[in-house]
């Protein structure tokens, strides 16, 4: 077998060539972004370290720039085309997971129920329990296989942005054990004989009993729909940075667009998460009646919520030019800005979060006057010296008029900073 292997494998790397998206081909998507990551570093690495230049832009510092810029920039295209290619096979995968984690959820729970039901029976509320996880489940199911090119029952908390949107999920979250704690009173009364016993299971639905879950469902599924709405008109206005995710990200629910820790978020899950087993506690106590939430727990998933939404105001802010300096070498003289030098934009917000990859770095334009310049990619060990959130260099071309001329910033994502003038003599 390993001798056919060899024999075919130059002919399952043509077929392939790590641009397919079949799960199970082991020169699939996956193998092939990583096999492509894997070159661009060395590349880039190679590159900071002096290797690689040809002897034809050698002699020249603004020449090899250009020329290593352009370099990494194709193979940065590359990257990120198989990124998005292992990004669409492994949504198209996902579905199948969910479906599996689902019911997975539903066999824990037969076990908890069947453990618990040592020495004290099993009960019309443990069947009634286990009966609406089955409908549930069989309904994400469906909805996983409808949206199975979209990450299945995740489908429907994948924001705009291709990540994860905690506001979504919380609510996501609260809406599933509502149906469930209401699919468990039902349950009970169709199971229930006497008249009594029917009119204490209505008299659980009842507000008085479940006022505070109702109130957490409220606020939380109003704050899903208004920060959807803020983050549009934030982005629309320009006062928002968002750049496209290749694929969603379990840590997309704790972090912000650039993979850092945020606040907001991970104090909004883990006060809804710690409120809603409370609530399923409860529930498992009292089967008879919607969770009584107390409302010393809700105030606090409230003020929670409140929290997250003020950090979806405050994050963000549009990219702005502080001030724009001729950039200076070791031994060169003072002098006024003049074509063929390179100038250096300082500002704030020049990398979106998120965009710290090579491809959306090589987006970057700067505009000198009339001229649209590229940013050049100026690669170090590890990562970029240019460009970076806070500084920008880029040469001042010769078809620039002398003069007075504005220089405008162009990020990744196309959000414009303010204009700034400079002066360019001959």
């Amino acid at each position: 077998m390993a001798v056919q292997e060899a024999g075919q494998g130059g002919a399952v790397l043509g077929a392939h060539g790590g641009g397919c998206t079949c799960g199970d081909c082991p020169h699939g998507a996956r193998a092939g972004h990583r096999r492509a990551v894997a070159e661009f570093l060395l590349k880039r690495d190679e590159f900071a370290a002096g290797q690689g230049l040809p002897a034809a832009v050698a002699h020249s510092v603004s020449a090899s720039r250009q020329w290593v810029s352009e370099e990494l920039t194709q193979s940065a295209e590359h990257v990120a085309e198989r990124g998005r290619a292992e990004g669409d096979a492994w949504l198209a995968r996902l579905w199948l997971r969910t479906a599996c984690v689902v019911w997975g959820v539903v066999v824990a729970l037969l076990l908890v129920q069947a453990l618990t039901a040592i020495g004290a029976g099993w009960t019309a509320a443990r069947t009634a329990g286990l009966l609406a996880a089955v409908v549930i489940a069989g309904a994400l199911t469906a909805a996983s296989w409808f949206h199975r090119a979209r990450g299945g029952a995740l489908a429907p908390v994948i924001g705009e942005d291709n990540r994860l949107s905690t506001s979504r999920a919380v609510a996501g979250a609260w809406v599933l054990f509502v149906a469930y704690a209401v699919l468990v009173l039902v349950g009970r009364l169709a199971a229930a004989s006497g008249n009594a016993e029917r009119d204490a299971l209505i008299s659980g639905l009842e507000l008085a009993r479940g006022a505070g879950v109702v109130t957490v469902l409220a606020v939380v599924c109003a704050i899903a729909v208004l920060v959807r709405r803020v983050v549009g008109v934030r982005v629309l206005g320009q006062r928002l940075q968002k750049v496209r995710a290749y694929r969603p990200r379990a840590a997309d629910l704790l972090t912000d667009d650039a993979g850092r820790g945020s606040f907001a978020d991970i104090q909004y899950v883990v006060i809804g998460g710690v409120a809603l087993l409370f609530a399923a506690v409860r529930l498992g106590r009292r089967p008879d009646q919607l969770p009584d939430l107390p409302w010393g727990l809700a105030v606090v998933v409230l003020v929670s919520a409140a929290t997250y939404l003020a950090g979806k105001y405050a994050e963000g802010g549009r990219p702005v030019i502080l001030s724009v300096v001729r950039a200076r070498e070791a031994g060169d003289l003072d002098a006024p800005i003049r074509t063929g030098d390179d100038i250096e934009i300082r500002g704030a917000g020049f990398v979106p979060p998120g965009a710290q990859g090579a491809d959306r770095l090589s987006r970057m334009v700067v505009r000198i006057g009339a001229v649209h310049v590229h940013v050049p990619l100026v690669p170090v060990a590890g990562g970029f010296s240019n460009p970076t959130d806070a500084v920008l260099t880029v040469p001042v071309p010769a078809d620039v008029e002398p003069g007075r001329v504005e220089v405008q910033v162009v990020t990744a994502v196309g959000v414009e900073t303010n204009r700034y003038l400079i002066d360019v003599t001959e």
